[in-house]
């Protein structure tokens, strides 16, 4: 997952994506603002209006006080407005009818390049042990020798029994993705594709196109074709929807996560993939309104999609925190200066710490966890093969990542030189790693249960859970020393028995387990 500062090249942007920038300048022309008090910036807001209460009159009350409605997502209470007036959140939280309203575009959270090599000074642990499972199958596409994160989770045995079903369909909420990609083209679906960035869904693949490459490496590890080309992903027969949420520079902004949560519980999607933080803060500290209100539009939208049957998995993050137990946030806001603030259990990330979410840590090619991943008693469910760059490089896994596809047009802008690799066709793919790489593992080997159970939501979810191999605390954790939590610099410690612990959940999921 490349979601997080520091370790993962994050960086700040101070304003929409170049969609989300058109809309705003043809809203602009539409309906003017009316009764604001003073001008600035355009300015995103989400208004969370009262659970119960109706949005029909959304129009008239944004109009009122000064902005103009970008979408109203009437089955949870939430609308997406816009406006130049600087005290347009003050004026409508004294709507009787509204919950809450706060800016969006001050905030952000980036995806950045897969996980820096860190700056501890600890020595790389090197092992011709690799944690491939004894008597897996490989896969057969050009590349796939250097696919060890497949065999660590014996998907090429699971392939002998399913590769997934053309009628599952995952919704990889992310940056978007290729959809020219030679081993992501035939199974994209067109329909299920929309770009949410704007806050209001612009439909199909070309709109999705991924800008930024973090996208297309998700998908990849999904979804990737077993065609004779390069990779092949978890469930390569199932069909993969890009959704989306991430602008160019990788971030993720409420209204962009809200609207790909509807989007995906109205257009028959299975299984999400998250590979993000949604927030303006990294944690969502529920004791302060502006925080509140974001908190609660986004639990409402991934509920929606939820209660559609949709399983929702999310990366954990690469903050080496433990979100069980979290004690300060200086990260937030990531935009403008970060400001170190004491945090309790009041303060969620979004989505893992969503209720129903299944949150995956990662792990590396020795099936230690990852040193950069954050884990939690209660937000880990299961663990995934995400890469270890320090801790975990084996004659396996040289260099301890994870190889997946990558848009052409951006391998040389958007993957570091060492990482990139071309194979005989032509295609294009990048080494990455972070419990961005991790979630969509488990999502796929989810996506490969729905194709032989059909199950969904939370049964499908707990179906996942049991097919993992479980992974005891480590006796010795002195390696992580070296790694301590990005917030708040407190050491990684493990909790709990080998049927569920706080770095690992039920354990590392397993497709053969999940299949068999």
């Amino acid at each position: 997952m490349s979601v997080s500062r520091a370790r993962n090249g994050s960086r700040a942007v101070a304003g929409l994506g170049a969609a989300a920038l058109v809309a705003a300048a043809a809203l602009a022309t539409g309906v003017a603002a009316t009764g604001a008090s003073a001008a600035g910036a355009m300015t995103t807001y989400l208004v969370v209006y009262r659970s119960g209460a109706a949005t029909s009159g959304a129009a008239a009350d944004v109009g009122a006080a000064g902005g103009q409605v970008v979408a109203n997502y009437a089955p949870i209470g939430v609308v997406v407005a816009r406006s130049t007036s600087v005290d347009f959140a003050a004026r409508m939280r004294t709507a009787s009818s509204v919950e809450g309203a706060v800016a969006t575009t001050r905030f952000a959270t980036s995806v950045g390049g897969g996980g820096a090599a860190g700056t501890a000074t600890a020595s790389a642990a090197t092992s011709s042990a690799a944690g491939a499972a004894t008597g897996a199958i490989p896969l057969g596409d050009p590349l796939s020798s250097r696919q060890w994160d497949m065999d660590q989770i014996r998907v090429g045995n699971a392939h002998r029994l399913t590769t997934g079903s053309p009628s599952v369909l995952v919704g990889d909420i992310d940056t978007g993705l290729d959809y020219t990609h030679p081993d992501l083209a035939a199974n994209v679906r067109d329909d299920a594709s929309a770009n949410c960035v704007s806050g209001v869904a612009v439909p199909g693949k070309v709109a999705a196109n991924d800008d930024n490459g973090h996208g297309t490496h998700t998908a990849g590890t999904i979804a990737a074709a077993a065609n004779g080309i390069g990779i092949v992903g978890v469930a390569p027969s199932v069909r993969i929807a890009g959704i989306k949420a991430g602008n160019a520079a990788g971030f993720f902004f409420p209204e962009a996560v809200v609207c790909s949560f509807m989007w995906a519980g109205d257009h028959g999607v299975d299984v999400t993939n998250n590979s993000y933080f949604a927030d303006p803060w990294l944690f969502n500290c529920k004791n302060d309104p502006e925080q509140r209100a974001i908190w609660n539009a986004e639990r409402r939208a991934i509920r929606y999609a939820q209660n559609k049957g949709v399983l929702v998995v999310a990366a954990e993050g690469n903050q080496a925190d433990d979100l069980s137990h979290p004690t300060q946030d200086q990260t937030s806001p990531d935009d403008t200066t970060p400001v170190t603030r004491d945090i309790t259990n009041a303060c969620a990330v979004v989505p893992t710490e969503v209720p129903g979410v299944v949150g995956v840590s990662a792990t590396g090619n020795l099936r230690m966890k990852s040193f950069y991943s954050s884990f939690g008693t209660s937000s880990v469910d299961v663990a995934a093969p995400g890469g270890d760059s320090i801790l975990q490089l084996t004659q396996t896994a040289p260099n301890g990542r994870v190889l997946s596809t990558w848009p052409a047009a951006l391998l040389n802008a958007t993957c570091l030189a060492s990482r990139r690799v071309v194979d005989a066709s032509g295609a294009t793919y990048c080494y990455q790693q972070g419990t961005s790489m991790a979630s969509p593992h488990a999502v796929g080997v989810a996506a490969l249960i729905a194709s032989r159970t059909g199950q969904s939501g939370s049964v499908l979810a707990a179906a996942l859970q049991r097919a993992t191999n479980p992974i005891a605390c480590p006796a010795d954790v002195t390696p992580y020393a070296f790694f301590p939590a990005l917030d708040g610099g407190a050491l990684q410690q493990c909790q709990g028995g080998i049927g569920h612990n706080s770095w690992f959940g039920s354990g590392e999921v397993d497709a053969l387990k999940a299949v068999g």
